[in-house]
């Protein structure tokens, strides 16, 4: 089954992909390829993870002429199973990762091998407040930024340490499974129903009914907090015109209830862009069982943090998905997170999708900026935009999002608003820090995040955000 499905992804894949980056020639091998040895056989569950401990490289390169190879470690070349996204975890997530990352891909099927690319060592900047539980948890790893390569079957890396490397180094070699069953476009009615209150853990969702398994009740759960917004298991949320949305804003029971505040005067005074369409988890096929259960809430969201992802601009549009479900995997599995870090993706297309669980109109605590996930959301434009200009439909999908969802929180993206940190590299725990209501990772933690070519954006992204929200 997974070798007819490698090939079939393979000849799909060949005539719209140059993956991995610089498939002209095969590179010249700095090691022999390992022997050919017996794979084990491909788990059932959609999507699976090969996790590879790293050894010593100091001697093997060093007889090829790599003088540079001291305390190095790595894999040379060897066949492994099918997988399209790579990165690399170690034992201790306050450990950092302080020199070089590189890896090289070979196309399935006997492709030829990529040229060496750069794996971004990002070092906590990403993942969950220290305090919470998720950022305390014991199944938590460093870990880098995961790379997409393509369908790969072959791998070789080479990790450089301008310090002593941390302990228990590991390739993560990630497959995305098969794409969700296309579905017919939903005709969403525009229901309305109570919104789960927010500020503490939720759970899950309905007890699943007698006789249904525990996969269908994560399902349902993932469904049921957007049911206002759509009907469950719809594999898109419809958009609104801003009439619509503003109207559906009036009438939530928060709005009606709410005597003061920022909600209220929404209410009151709406400016509140129009709903964009927004791909749910259940449209890009997130595996519903891998994550924690239940939803965790912030209390509200005074700010919106724009990142990229650093995996690569290598991918098609239609790809995404399968980009999503990589991450996913990559920050659940292999590095311990309770669920996809960010809020929101939006893709080089423009199209936006759901991240972590929980509602897209709620204010759900993601582990996006570390020290700054509580009142505010992360957004990941997918891609790395450091030297590439992100497209244009990016930034608009961007302001779009923004504009309804601080929107329905009162926001102005034009303003300002304040946050409490919750310790990182550039604000101690407990400093009062004034953001942009539309800000970028590089604004609460020292990193290169979004890219600075994404972040130059941002200011466009906030002025075309306010003109969504019918602000002059």
């Amino acid at each position: 089954m997974r070798a007819s499905l490698a090939s079939s992804i393979a000849v799909t894949c060949a005539a719209v992909l140059a993956l991995p980056v610089s498939l002209t020639a095969p590179a010249a091998a700095t090691a022999p390829p390992a022997a050919a040895v017996a794979l084990p056989p491909a788990p059932e569950l959609p999507g699976s993870t090969q996790s590879l401990p790293l050894e010593p490289l100091g001697a093997a390169t060093r007889a090829l002429g790599d003088t540079d190879a001291s305390g190095a470690q790595g894999l040379t070349r060897r066949d492994v199973r099918p997988f399209s996204l790579v990165g690399v975890v170690w034992d201790d997530p306050a450990a950092p990762l302080h020199g070089t990352v590189q890896v090289r891909t070979r196309a399935t099927g006997g492709g030829a091998w990529s040229e060496w690319q750069d794996v971004e060592t990002h070092n906590e900047e990403h993942g969950a407040d220290p305090d919470t539980a998720e950022g305390s948890a014991r199944a938590l790893r460093g870990s880098t930024a995961p790379l997409w390569v393509g369908d790969s079957d072959g791998v070789e890396i080479r990790v450089r340490g301008e310090e002593p490397l941390p302990a228990g180094l590991r390739l993560e070699l990630v497959d995305p499974g098969e794409d969700p069953a296309a579905a017919p476009d939903e005709a969403a009615p525009r229901t309305r129903g109570a919104m789960a209150p927010a500020g503490r853990a939720a759970p899950a969702g309905p007890a699943a009914p007698a006789g249904r398994t525990a996969v269908s009740a994560a399902e349902e759960a993932a469904s049921a907090v957007n049911a206002r917004l759509a009907p469950y298991g719809a594999t898109w949320i419809p958009a609104l015109s801003k009439e619509e949305t503003e109207r559906e804003a009036r009438n939530t029971p928060q709005a009606q209830a709410a005597p003061a505040g920022p909600v209220a005067a929404a209410a009151a005074k709406p400016y509140i862009g129009p709903r964009p369409k927004i791909i749910t988890r259940k449209g890009w096929g997130a595996d519903e069982r891998i994550r924690e259960k239940g939803f965790v809430y912030t209390k509200t969201i005074k700010a919106a943090f724009v990142h990229h992802s650093a995996t690569g601009n290598n991918y098609t549009c239609k790809q995404a998905p399968s980009v999503l479900r990589s991450i996913y995997r990559y920050h659940v599995k292999s590095s311990g997170w309770r669920d996809f870090g960010y809020n929101f993706a939006v893709d080089k297309c423009g199209n936006i999708y759901e991240g972590r669980a929980g509602g897209v109109a709620k204010p759900v605590m993601g582990a996006h900026t570390l020290g700054f996930n509580t009142d505010s959301m992360g957004i990941a434009v997918l891609g790395t935009f450091s030297r590439s200009a992100p497209p244009a439909a990016a930034v608009t999908a961007i302001a779009r999002l923004t504009a309804w969802k601080l929107g329905l929180h009162g926001v102005n993206p034009k303003g300002t608003s304040y946050l409490i940190s919750g310790g990182g590299n550039l604000y101690k725990k407990g400093k009062k820090v004034r953001f942009n209501a539309i800000a970028g990772h590089r604004d609460g933690f020292a990193t290169d995040c979004p890219g600075g070519r994404l972040y130059n954006k941002l200011g466009t992204a906030r002025t075309s955000s306010a003109k969504y929200q019918g602000r002059s």
